[in-house]
């Protein structure tokens, strides 16, 4: 088998396959890459990630940009509410300018999940607080700077499909549960 067996590449998912490796689904914005609401990047600066990054495990997503979202867009909160009131339907994410853009988020959690199925992916590395990517904590939806414990709409999807979600404080962890299912 080659090196490099397959590339792929969409707005803002990178992908670089080596060997059989188990993949680790990230957030782009912890990558550096600059896909937040306000443009800027989340950047890790960890050894795990760097080791990840060497071997070719990680595949990285930003769920609103490739939902269609723009870079910068208004900020959007979960209102009364987290990722599984908006996935049962009884919640709606919504921008700090009443926009609601709940089928948004929805997609953006469809493709995450969708890569996880397509590269055998069950460990996932968020971007922690925001209403795509929190793990354990959100935005309360007053935009008012207040964190409540809940996931956010991909970290509850994915979750819901058997993939074990961390945040960018929990990447040691991540890396313990990635070697426990190695192969």
């Amino acid at each position: 088998m080659g090196r490099f067996s397959e590339r792929v590449t969409l707005e803002f998912i990178t992908v670089l396959e080596i060997g059989d490796l188990r993949k680790v689904l990230m957030s782009a914005c912890l990558l550096g890459k600059k896909v937040r609401y306000d443009g800027g990047a989340l950047s890790v600066d960890d050894q795990i990630v760097e080791q990840w990054r060497s071997e070719g495990r990680i595949v990285s997503v930003c769920p609103e940009v490739e939902a269609g979202m723009s870079i910068p867009r208004p900020p959007a909160e979960i209102f009364k509410g987290s990722g599984k009131g908006v996935l049962n339907g009884g919640v709606d994410v919504i921008e700090n300018d009443g926009g609601k853009v709940t089928n948004e988020f929805l997609a953006g959690a469809s493709i995450a999940l969708n890569l996880c199925r397509k590269f055998a992916i069950d460990i996932a590395v968020l971007a922690e607080f925001s209403p795509s990517c929190g793990s354990t904590a959100i935005y309360d939806g007053s935009f008012s700077g207040k964190k409540v414990p809940g996931m956010g709409v991909t970290a509850a999807l994915l979750r819901e499909h058997g993939v074990h979600v961390f945040s960018q404080y929990e990447i040691a962890q991540a890396n313990t549960a990635l070697l426990a299912t190695s192969s």
